[in-house]
């Protein structure tokens, strides 16, 4: 089994920016399990949310993983709100 993929995008994950991430992200989920490391977002909204989503389903369409890592906390609240933390699968910590 070889080591997923890392896509980390940077700077704010807004409903500005989702256009152009999201053909990115499904590209990367479909073509083998993935880590998004959020570390390097500088902001992120609904539309953020909805991108993980839907990575995640392209991910599993092809039957492949995705891992969430560094979660933003205003991300994570949000996903509670929403009532779809439990669908976000976070990177353990060894």
């Amino acid at each position: 089994m070889s080591e997923p993929g890392v896509f980390a995008p940077a700077g704010a994950l807004t409903m500005s920016s989702a256009p152009t991430l999201r053909a990115e992200g499904q590209r990367l989920a479909r073509a083998g399990d993935l880590v998004v490391d959020l570390a390097a977002a500088t902001a992120a909204d609904s539309a953020a949310l909805a991108l993980l989503l839907d990575w995640m389903r392209c991910a599993r369409a092809a039957g492949h993983a995705l891992v969430v890592r560094n979660l933003p906390a205003g991300l994570a609240s949000l996903a509670a709100l929403y009532d779809v933390d439990e669908l976000l699968v976070r990177e353990s910590r060894a």
